[in-house]
């Protein structure tokens, strides 16, 4: 199985969990913290939204800018849905006219002029765009179960769902 087709795979496997997670944001808790040093929990879930757009920007540039990063505007937990399912959409997209050679090349992240990070594009793909979004999924799933929200299982049923 080629690189893009591998990643293509393990998107729609794992987006599959990370959706459910997204519909079980309850709206009038988006301002909660779990910590005063905390994001809330609608800072966290627009975070996760987003994150899935980046597989089909490094795939596609060179480097991302955070200082230029708009978020979509989030009001509603049907608003992080639709943003996560367009991110998903257009990130699956670009991969599958991705061929594996155009994830050799270098990518950076960037705040401005100051270099964040600067990898291989498959590398990139791992830890800056999947692994940082499963980090953050994990960390809503804490949330949803300290605010006593049902959490959906992700690899397999959870405790609420036994």
């Amino acid at each position: 199985m080629s690189l893009t087709k591998s990643l293509i795979a393990e998107i729609e496997h794992e987006s599959a969990g990370t959706r459910k997670i997204l519909e079980r944001i309850p709206q009038d808790k988006f301002d909660w913290k779990p910590h005063p040093k905390s994001n809330s929990l609608k800072a966290l879930a627009s975070h996760v939204a987003g994150l899935s757009s980046w597989p089909g920007v490094i795939a596609k540039t060179d480097h991302l800018d955070l200082a230029s990063l708009k978020g979509a505007e989030i009001n509603s937990t049907e608003d992080l849905v639709k943003e996560f399912d367009n991110n998903i959409k257009q990130a699956l997209d670009t991969l599958r006219n991705t061929k594996d050679e155009e994830l050799s090349g270098k990518w950076s992240l960037r705040k401005g002029d100051h270099v964040i990070a600067e990898l291989p594009k498959a590398v990139a793909m791992r830890s800056i765009a999947l692994s940082h979004l499963y980090h953050h999924r994990a960390q809503l799933s804490v949330y949803l179960r300290l605010l006593d929200v049902p959490v959906p299982g992700m690899y397999g049923p959870s405790a609420d769902e036994k």
